[in-house]
């Protein structure tokens, strides 16, 4: 352990706890992860990764590997009552975040890549087969079989599920509504369907989501009706029947099938002391919008680099105080839209299917319209309103794009992020020179986080590297796009990259004393 400091604790092994766990340890922190299984999940439970998602996964350099296991697909393609195409929606530009907009995957092989890449981490120590029984300050009593033993902690963080021992443990409850809609899903192998999307079929006598994946998986998703099954394992003879519109099943051609019921619930707090709750753990949706793991891994994206700068000393524990407000907001929006999603794409009332499917049409016919859906902007964006927000300009709050930028001397493109490093980055966005020198002065060099700095040349023109700074140029049209509304200022981005403030000439010194306030360690939790 690096200095002498307590390892964190992360319990739960699945895809959450698995992520923030690689990102902890591939910022150098000590991490010991608890599942109380003996493997990794043999069910594939969440199905779609986001390009936010593959990006996080970026910055634990798992990208690479995550891509051979996923199919990079399209959107989702939505059918009316009577199964005729709507529409398609993309997503609202192609690579935006450098990968595709949403990816299919199996769950078991998804978390077998994030295993093995953590057990191959010198700082990572995966004990499978282990639960915490019990947890006191920094101390956690964990329990294998009948060995118990005691591990002495900095953060405890709960990835485990919606049914969190760590919540609970913490007397935190939850909010929210648990629905008694009856839903079947199947995954199949042997499928023929290779469309690189989603169909969700809004057909009010059986709402249907189907999913290709690769190698010919698929998953079928049915609202039951009255008598077709209970809450539990599906019968083969109900599967075989809901099937056979789309495709003849065997019992070995079935890798998982279940009648479930979904909650829209949110945790009252994510934050008890030193401990945290992260992905289910601190929220549950409905599965309609392919938005609960992906929301789970925003949450490690956004603790992990925090939990990192306080660790290694650079940050005070306060830097954990804005994980919360940063992150409620945009899972709760994400919550009720999934229900929304849920009630009127996926209706069974027949009026309500009829006037939805009339609405699509009308807004279809207009290109705001048709823009609105294609492109999803009826889909909440995840911007931080509160936390570690240092100003109002419209940029500040916002995920910054990834795109391929020329990066100097070699003038060779690539991604972004490869050039923000996995700190705060600064960019100065066609900032004269003077401004460069006078941050120090305003008080950026006593800083103790770890800034890079990075000159963003716009228009076509060759970016140079200066003294202590990085350049980049855009080299795919995008970057211009992004950081034009900054010009002659600078962009503060965070680790997570979003955006924390817009520095105007002359603002430099107010921002770098609200930056200050998480600076180093100086208070005790």
């Amino acid at each position: 352990m690096s200095g002498g400091r307590h390892p964190i604790l992360v319990v739960g092994g699945g895809p959450v706890g698995l992520t923030v766990a690689n990102l902890l340890a591939a910022r150098g922190v000590s991490v010991v992860l608890v599942e109380r299984n003996r493997s990794t999940s043999d069910e594939a439970k969440a199905i779609s990764l986001d390009d936010e998602s593959l990006r996080t996964l970026q910055q634990a350099g798992l990208a690479d590997a995550v891509m051979d296991i996923v199919v990079p697909g399209t959107g989702t393609r939505y059918f009316d009552r009577k199964g005729r195409p709507l529409f398609h929606a993309g997503g609202p530009q192609p690579y935006r975040h450098g990968f595709p907009f949403k990816n299919q995957f199996a769950q078991p092989e998804l978390e077998r890549v994030l295993l093995d890449a953590l057990r191959a981490r010198p700082e990572a120590d995966v004990r499978l087969g282990t639960e915490l029984v019990a947890v006191d300050g920094t101390s956690a009593r964990l329990r294998s079989g009948d060995a118990s033993t005691t591990l002495a902690t900095e953060w405890v963080l709960g990835c485990d599920g919606g049914r969190s021992t760590v919540r609970e443990l913490c007397g935190i409850g939850m909010a929210g509504t648990s629905h008694d809609q009856l839903w079947m899903v199947v995954d199949t192998t042997g499928d023929h369907h290779d469309e690189r999307y989603g169909m969700h079929y809004g057909r009010p006598d059986r709402p249907t989501v189907i999913v290709p994946g690769r190698a010919g998986r698929c998953r079928y998703e049915f609202r039951l009706r009255a008598g077709e099954g209970t809450k539990g394992p599906a019968e083969f003879a109900t599967i075989r029947r809901l099937l056979e519109p789309y495709r003849r099943i065997t019992e070995d051609q079935i890798e998982r099938s279940a009648n479930y019921t979904f909650n829209a619930v949110t945790a009252d707090r994510w934050r008890d002391g030193r401990r945290l709750l992260l992905g289910d753990a601190a929220h549950m949706m409905p599965p309609f919008a392919g938005q609960g793991l992906n929301s789970g891994i925003r949450d490690a994206a956004n603790v992990a680099w925090k939990i990192a700068e306080v660790w290694h000393g650079r940050a005070s524990a306060g830097l954990l105080d804005t994980y919360e407000p940063e992150r409620r907001p945009h899972a709760s929006a994400m919550v009720r839209y999934s229900r929304w999603l849920g009630e009127v794409v996926m209706t069974t009332g027949r009026r309500r299917a009829l006037v939805r499917d009339a609405a699509i049409r009308t807004l279809l016919a207009v290109p705001p319209g048709r823009r609105y859906l294609t492109h999803m902007r009826f889909r909440p964006d995840a911007v931080h309103s509160g936390g570690l927000v240092l100003d109002t300009h419209e940029l500040t709050g916002t995920l910054l794009p990834q795109p391929r930028v020329l990066i100097a001397p070699e003038l060779r493109p690539g991604l972004l992020d490869t050039v923000l490093g996995e700190g705060f980055a600064l960019l100065g966005v066609d900032t004269p020179e003077p401004a460069w020198a006078s941050l120090d002065a305003a008080g950026w060099g006593a800083l103790s986080l770890p800034i890079r700095r990075v000159d963003v040349v716009l228009g076509d023109r060759l970016p140079r590297c200066a003294e202590g700074r990085l350049a980049v140029a855009d080299a795919d049209g995008r970057l211009e796009g992004a950081l034009a509304s900054a010009a002659g200022g600078f962009v503060l981005v965070k680790p997570d990259r979003y955006v924390a403030a817009v520095i105007r000439p002359g603002g430099a010194a107010q921002i770098a004393d609200r930056l200050r306030a998480f600076d180093r360690c100086k208070e005790a939790v």
